[in-house]
């Protein structure tokens, strides 16, 4: 069964982007524009990893990620925050909301997939299964 990824970001060209590329790692691919279908689309999608922009309307990425860590079905799920903001307390704060790793936009979709790679692959990984969110 394949893997899916949730991909979080208002930004359909980097959305399709992105999908693109997980698709042709061999990923099944959710989507969402915004946090309230973020939340939403969790529940659905079932995601085994999350990609998550921080900056996004209805409600960001932060309160999307805090919401994830105190639901005991989504708390193990890896979260990739990807933002545009660069700085060491967007980073700080992201990490501290509950995100497992943090990139800085632009990032390279192949940079993207090889990290997704290594925290589905990962030791901590391996105990949770499948599409347990």
């Amino acid at each position: 069964m394949r893997r899916k990824i949730l991909i979080v970001d208002d930004n359909a060209e980097l959305v399709k982007l992105l999908r693109l590329a997980f698709r042709s790692a061999g990923y099944s691919v959710a989507t969402a524009a915004d946090g309230i279908q973020a939340l939403k689309k969790v529940k659905t999608a079932r995601p085994d990893l999350i990609v998550l922009d921080l900056v996004l309307p209805h409600v960001d990425g932060f309160a999307v990620c805090e919401t994830l860590r105190r639901c005991a079905r989504t708390a193990p799920l890896p979260v990739i925050m990807l933002t545009g903001l660069g700085s060491q307390f967007a980073r700080l704060a992201g990490l501290e909301s509950g995100g497992t790793d943090f990139l800085t936009k632009p990032v390279s979709p192949a940079e993207l997939v090889r990290k997704a790679n290594a925290l589905l692959n990962s030791p901590a990984a391996a105990g949770a299964p499948a599409g347990s969110a």
